[in-house]
């Protein structure tokens, strides 16, 4: 197959040797373990601490202590239990895993590619990949492996529609055509800090929906761009170490028609059924959930039957699958797949987990905010600065609410003094906190990925993603960033009830 010439940046590919050389990801988290409990513990030695915005004093906690280790102890096998990517990424995968082994998925990617113009392939999953926090964090774990198998069959290095798709999950989360769950959480914190000074001040859902929807164009040009200038040449075309297998029975063109065609009728069947549950009142999916609607809330195990459900049918009707066995065996062989993604997963839980119950995160950031404060800048560069730091807080903390939940207190107020309204506040918020999103290994995702990607090169290590994912991390801040500067110096509203300035 013919190579593309690697003549990318030399200081990608400087980043992706030095990330190489260290050590392998799963001894790099357990290094950055025994550093979190050393540095923890040198913390409340030495009564680190720091005031947060609601006036609690927050110390950091010792990881060698008496507690700190009973702690770590006590909740070592919740740590990894409960890490929120492990259930999600098992239980979609048995589903994806099904249709890909039966045959389904390659057959509609064969079908797919000879109809699809190759020059729209980039914007497409990338796209696609921003709309999917429609689905929460679904997109996480069944756009990035799909992309990379289409490029691959393309033709195309699939680590190139790997890192696409992750850039547009990850780096372009909080842009999106429609309003996602993100947005009522997002303005209930905003409203509840600019209520600090402006008891009445409401905070609209719809307050930065116009704002996220050119967000999602500009974000899918700049990521093509990125794709094509950076990303893609320095990549070569080569045979996978585990290229997505086929349990072929005899794969000739009827068998795959008849297998596609009972996939699609199953296919219509099911989400004809899910739709009545979800709209037919007393319906199990009608109204909402704990935190959103039903629906979103199990939107994994959604997916999971409907590939199992397409990939059972296919598989029945082209011949590849032809006895239970077949199909445990199909189950079996996604379950060894994952297992190094597993067995990364288990050090990573402990190390992220173990940095939260040390609170050196939020330390960092309380004191992060106060420096940004006492500069007493102007409008615009504290609206960049809140961005910068955002960021900066991004890569030591992982959950955008508990983020927000800091800083909004702090610099809502503070930029409703300087005029900015706490719509804006919250937009650049939202820009800080997913353009680094795909460089933090503090993002429990993050890991999920670099198992993809040594899933399609054995040797890929933490400098590999980095040099993938990094031009989306700058790209994207610089581009949205000046997408939100030119917004708030044109007045026009972020959305509906979403103003620029606080009078």
């Amino acid at each position: 197959m013919t190579e593309i010439p690697q003549h990318g940046n030399r200081w990608l590919d400087t980043l992706e040797r030095l990330g190489n050389r260290l050590p392998e990801p799963v001894s790099l988290f357990a290094i950055a373990l025994l550093l979190v409990m050393l540095l923890s513990q040198v913390g409340a030695w030495l009564n680190w601490s720091a005031v947060a915005p609601d006036g609690e004093t927050m110390r950091v906690q010792g990881l060698l202590s008496a507690e700190g280790s009973w702690w770590l102890l006590r909740h070592m096998v919740e740590n990894f239990v409960l890490f929120p990517p492990l259930g999600i990424v098992l239980v979609a995968m048995f589903g994806i895993g099904l249709a890909e082994r039966s045959g389904l998925l390659s057959a509609l990617l064969e079908r797919g590619l000879r109809s699809a113009p190759q020059r729209l392939l980039t914007p497409a999953v990338l796209f696609l990949g921003i709309c999917s926090s429609l689905t929460v964090d679904a997109g996480y774990v069944v756009l990035p492996p799909l992309a990379a198998a289409l490029y691959y069959m393309a033709g195309r290095p699939p680590l190139v529609g790997l890192a696409a798709a992750f850039a547009g999950v990850s780096a372009g989360y909080s842009a999106n055509i429609m309003l996602t769950a993100l947005d009522p959480l997002l303005a209930g914190l905003t409203q509840s800090a600019a209520r600090i000074i402006a008891p009445d001040w409401q905070v609209a859902v719809t307050a930065n929906w116009f704002f996220a929807a050119v967000s999602t164009v500009l974000l899918t040009l700049v990521g093509w761009w990125l794709t094509a200038r950076y990303v893609e040449p320095r990549q070569r075309i080569e045979t996978a170490s585990e290229a997505p297998s086929v349990k072929d029975a005899d794969s000739n063109d009827d068998n795959q028609a008849r297998g596609l065609r009972a996939a699609g009728l199953t296919l219509l069947v099911m989400l004809v059924v899910l739709f009545l549950l979800i709209l037919v009142p007393n319906a199990p999916l009608h109204g909402d959930g704990e935190q959103f609607a039903r629906w979103i809330e199990v939107m994994v195990p959604i997916l999971f039957m409907l590939f199992l459900g397409a990939g059972l049918a296919y598989g029945i009707a082209a011949g590849t699958v032809r006895h239970d066995r077949d199909v445990a065996e199909m189950l079996s062989d996604t379950v060894r797949g994952l297992a190094p993604y597993i067995v990364l997963a288990f050090v990573a839980a402990q190390f992220i987990e173990a940095f939260r119950y040390s609170q050196l995160g939020l330390l960092l950031a309380i004191h992060g905010g106060e420096m940004l404060a006492a500069l007493a800048a102007p409008a615009p560069v504290l609206v960049t600065g809140f961005i910068s730091l955002v960021i900066l807080a991004n890569l030591l903390m992982g959950s955008a609410s508990a983020k927000y939940a800091l800083l909004a207190p702090v610099f809502v107020p503070m930029l409703m003094q300087a005029g900015l309204s706490p719509e804006l506040t919250q937009a650049a918020y939202r820009v800080g906190d997913s353009v680094s999103n795909v460089i933090t290994p503090l993002n429990p995702y993050w890991v999920i990925i670099l198992a993809f990607a040594q899933r399609w090169q054995r040797d890929a290590g933490i400098g590999t993603l980095l040099a993938l994912m990094l031009p989306y991390a700058i790209g994207f801040g610089v581009f949205w960033s000046l997408l939100l500067a030119i917004w708030a110096a044109t007045g026009l509203p972020l959305g509906p009830g979403g103003g620029i300035s606080y009078p």
